[in-house]
């Protein structure tokens, strides 16, 4: 999942960076409200962060435009002030939550999650597929209950295709939502993550190719294991 964080303090910047990443999401940053409009107008999120007390452009502001382009990806709001005005001035320019600083960054982690699940479609955080289930809050995967060692890349490619479940996702399209933007991307090792993900899950067939147009979870699939 790729994230975009807007936040002009470069120590609590860095901290969202550091603590999201190593949470296994593809982080790109902006240190202002300019910046941070360039990239959500540019690029593909799957949720941002954004500070409301930014330079250049604010929070609110960087909102109303990212939703006047039909951005449509969850926002959280990060604010210092403390009035409840200015936390419903941001949910009513198009934000989906906000945390009031100081915050504790489970609860920050959390929130992303619930938000980037039910944009999805999904209430719980355990997506299941037959014999297959991957809890999203704990970044778990289990094929017929037993626990399934996976890569961070490996997890991050079977997320974002049963989030998107009986829909076909270009190779372009993951690589999109797994990389940052200043990762040295190629879109052929989705290739070989994929492979290695038939391999682990194997004997069903979860993962179809679409030839010429990417991936796709198949609803039915594990149907397709044979008989023991």
């Amino acid at each position: 999942m790729r994230l975009l964080v807007v936040e002009d303090d470069a120590s609590l910047r860095q901290q969202l960076e550091d603590t999201l990443g190593m949470a296994g999401y593809a982080v790109d940053a902006a240190a202002d409200g300019a910046e941070g409009l360039y990239l959500g107008s540019e690029f593909d999120f799957d949720a941002a962060v954004v500070d409301l007390g930014l330079p250049e452009l604010d929070g609110l502001e960087l909102i109303r435009r990212l939703r006047h382009q039909d951005k449509t990806f969850p926002i959280i709001v990060l604010t210092a002030r403390g009035h409840w005005q200015d936390k419903v001035q941001g949910l009513e320019s198009g934000a989906d939550d906000y945390l009031a600083k100081p915050f504790e960054m489970p609860e920050l982690l959390a929130r992303l999650n619930a938000l980037i699940r039910r944009a999805a479609g999904y209430a719980s955080p355990l997506l299941a597929l037959g014999p297959l289930n991957l809890d999203t809050a704990r970044h778990q995967v289990s094929l017929n209950d037993q626990a399934m060692d996976l890569t961070a890349f490996e997890y991050r490619v079977l997320e974002y295709l049963m989030l998107n479940a009986d829909r076909i996702v270009s190779k372009n399209e993951l690589t999109e939502h797994l990389y940052a933007q200043d990762y040295d991307r190629d879109s052929n090792v989705i290739e070989v993550f994929v492979g290695r993900l038939r391999r682990k899950l194997e004997p069903y067939k979860l993962i179809d190719t679409v030839r010429g147009r990417g991936y796709r979870i198949k609803p039915g699939a594990y149907a397709d294991a044979p008989e023991t």
